[in-house]
């Protein structure tokens, strides 16, 4: 007896497992709809539902996802399973009388009363929620209420202030939520184009990247601490007195290993290395993915002495802690910031980080303060610590040569 296989992104299989909530958001190419559409293929498949696909507004049904659905049935070859109609879909259970209908409607045309004919659907799927009103969750919510019914989101973050982000992602999450928050880098499938369209942007408009690409929220340019770094490849100078730095990683947070080297003003990074939950036993070999980083010193978190520890009796006896300071984040920012950083294209995630960190804004006002975010920063930490050596040099005072002029006057100098 043959199956339908469905293969699923990593990232999503949060989602897989019964909820009353289910969010997925990011960025562009990420695979949330597509996600989202295998799950409908799934369960209609297994046993019919009624479902109603959703849009805060709809005036054409070009503009839902009918026609990926539609895509969606021809690529599995489960035409058998369903009756594709001109304003809705039919799915019907082999050898059954059992029958679901899904159906594409746009909310902001629903009336508390006119809401109340999808009482009897058992899946509710927003798609873009990000343009969903208060006003539309009010009435989705109570009406979507059968045994086992679940409320599916997808949508690109434009604000942390929008009724979807308030309701998922805010302090206040309801019962039986699952979000997840996939890019471009969590799809297998990413096509050669969507890349080339994403890299383009990456190194075009850091603000468009992080929002379009990286599915953060929309930010004032301002609010990015770096703008003085771009992306190009190089070759790395045979000359290079190279500067490693390394930040530990914490549970779920990276250990990073990051290489770089001054030239007059340019700070060119040329290498990284960098692994979530990496235990302390593997972390020379993920250093040792930074070419000969054995052979230098290396200027690491001092969080963690018994690391550090562990590393100089286990091939990198050049390792010494970081000397941190009541100012050695600030003063190691702008230390960075003094030079023109140039990072290669394979240093993927200092490139992240460059976009992403930012000082805090004001919710309120919307201004910038003068506080950096606690996040965004592993890579960015190391990079300081790599520079730290080169930011406490105390550089000779150079005095500017003195010319001696003779003044004469006819009858000599005449002060005493």
């Amino acid at each position: 007896m043959s199956v339908l296989q469905i293969k699923t992104a990593e990232v999503f299989e949060p989602l897989l497992a019964s909820a009353r909530y289910k969010g997925a958001k990011g960025g562009r190419g990420s695979g949330k709809s597509h996600f989202f559409a295998d799950c409908w293929i799934d369960e209609n498949i297994r046993a019919p539902l009624d479902f109603v696909c959703l849009r805060e507004v709809q005036k054409d049904l070009k503009f839902s996802v009918k026609r990926l659905l539609e895509l969606k049935i021809e690529a599995f070859n489960a035409g058998v399973y369903f009756e594709v109609q001109d304003r809705q879909i039919l799915a019907k259970e082999i050898g059954g009388a059992n029958k679901g209908v899904t159906i594409f409607e746009g909310m902001q045309n629903h009336t508390a009363d006119s809401i109340k004919s999808l009482e009897r659907f058992k899946r509710a799927w927003f798609e873009e929620a990000h343009r969903a009103s208060q006003r539309s969750l009010d009435l989705l919510r109570p009406t979507i209420r059968e045994d086992d019914s679940e409320l599916w989101f997808s949508w690109n973050p434009e604000h942390a202030t929008d009724p979807i982000d308030v309701l998922l992602c805010g302090e206040a999450k309801p019962p039986r939520s699952v979000v997840v928050h996939a890019t471009y880098a969590d799809n297998p499938w990413l096509t050669s184009s969507l890349r080339e369209e994403m890299e383009y942007d990456r190194g075009r408009d850091p603000d468009k990247y992080a929002h379009i690409w990286l599915g953060e929220y929309q930010r004032h340019s301002e609010s990015r601490v770096f703008k003085n770094w771009r992306i190009e490849e190089f070759d790395t100078s045979r000359d290079a007195l190279f500067r490693l730095g390394a930040d530990w990683g914490f549970s779920v947070d990276p250990t990073v290993l990051v290489r770089c080297y001054i030239e007059g003003r340019k700070l060119y990074v040329d290498h990284e290395a960098y692994m979530v939950g990496c235990e302390i036993v593997n972390i020379p070999d993920l250093f040792a993915r930074v070419p000969d980083s054995h052979k230098w010193f290396i200027t690491a978190d001092s969080a963690r002495p018994e690391t550090i520890s562990y590393m100089k009796k286990h091939g990198y006896p050049k390792i010494n802690a970081a000397i941190k300071g009541g100012k050695s984040l600030e003063e190691g920012g702008e230390f960075l910031q003094s030079f023109d950083v140039v990072v290669h294209p394979r240093c993927k995630h200092l490139i992240d980080e460059l976009t992403l960190y930012s000082y805090e804004v004001d919710k309120l006002t919307n201004m910038v303060l003068p506080k950096l975010q606690d996040k965004d920063n592993h890579v960015i930490d190391a990079l300081r610590y790599a520079c730290e050596g080169a930011r406490r040099v105390v550089r000779p005072i150079v005095r500017s040569p003195v010319r001696v002029r003779n003044v004469g006057h006819p009858q000599g100098w005449m002060a005493s």
